[in-house]
């Protein structure tokens, strides 16, 4: 059996390695393959492994060896899913393995912004302390969290261990979503509407997937309707966002901030409305990617290969 790692390097970088799916056959891995070379470095593989390469119906019509693929994440829209089925390919993806990480980016930059950690010690390095006459002294202003109201947009597994981190920091919580669950609701958490949420949050956080629905789901109107001091944290999909309209947003002054890990073009490309934007944090796509995060999806996908063989094939997406 050969089994093909198309894009390896997103997942096991320096830290990890694929050894574990050896002991199945004949393993090799690339670090990055452009969707254009897909077909030749698949080959005559009977299990490909892929993050972000595309997997076309011409893809899988021209490697009929194929019996899964391994989608190592959570959305596998990089799939054509009809195409796999009508081929007898099995697909599975990586549930709700990087909940505990996402959500706790989502804090490292709520926290950040509060307390403005990066400026002050960058301005403590370049002497600022030294030069200070005070015992103490800010540079920008600093914020608690107790009282604050966070507004989540989505409201799965993550949005919900959002609410979960809120609750501890004596924050109040508004969801928006497409379903409603009273058994959450407290006094200090309450579903509303999406112009109610943004209209009374100080932090806006995203966690909803990208549909037709969802792609621009925070353009110039919503923006319009947040607190001048409200921040806007993305880790969900680029795309929900307008990117242009929050540039805008930032430059003018209609928020206050934005934190994102995500963007509509991966890698970030040179002509990003929001490359140069005010007040705006941009990180590479990490949320997902701490080393305990990696392992678990590296575990989960081994798993799911070893269900495969045994004729119980677990978490599938196209049957």
């Amino acid at each position: 059996m050969k089994i093909v790692v198309l894009d390896g390097q997103s997942l096991a970088a320096n830290d990890l390695d694929y050894s574990a799916f050896a002991q199945f056959g004949e393993l090799t891995v690339y670090n990055n393959t452009k969707n254009e070379d897909a077909i030749s470095r698949i080959g005559n593989s009977d299990i490909v492994l892929t993050n972000k390469v595309v997997i076309s119906r011409e893809v899988i019509e021209n490697c009929p060896s194929v019996r899964l693929i391994i989608v190592m994440a959570t959305g596998y829209n990089v799939i054509d899913l009809e195409a796999a089925k009508d081929h007898g390919v099995t697909v599975t993806n990586i549930p709700a393995y990087s909940t505990n990480s996402v959500a706790q980016y989502v804090f490292a930059c709520i926290l950040n912004y509060c307390n403005r950690i990066s400026e002050h010690a960058d301005d403590v390095k370049g002497g600022g302390w030294i030069k200070s006459e005070p015992f103490s002294y800010r540079i920008a202003p600093l914020y608690e969290l107790a009282g604050k109201t966070i507004g989540i947009i989505g409201f799965g597994a993550i949005g919900k261990t959002v609410a979960k981190i809120a609750k501890a920091f004596d924050m109040n919580v508004l969801i928006y979503s497409r379903t409603i669950y009273p058994q959450f609701e407290t006094p200090a958490l309450k579903f509303v509407d999406l112009n109610t949420l943004l209209e009374n949050s100080d932090f806006v956080s995203l966690h909803c997937p990208l549909t037709a629905a969802t792609q621009n789901l925070i353009g110039a109107e919503q923006l319009k309707k947040m607190k001048k001091s409200a921040m806007l944290i993305n880790s969900a999909r680029g795309a929900v966002i307008n990117e242009q309209d929050l540039a805008n947003a930032l430059k003018d002054g209609t928020i206050a901030a934005a934190a994102l890990d995500v963007l509509c073009h991966e890698p970030m490309q040179e002509s990003c409305p929001l490359k140069d934007a005010p007040n705006c944090v941009i990180t590479p796509h990490i949320a997902w990617a701490p080393l305990e995060t990696r392992q678990r999806l590296m575990d989960i996908a081994v798993n799911n290969l070893i269900s495969f063989l045994n004729g119980t094939p677990q978490n599938t997406v196209n049957l």
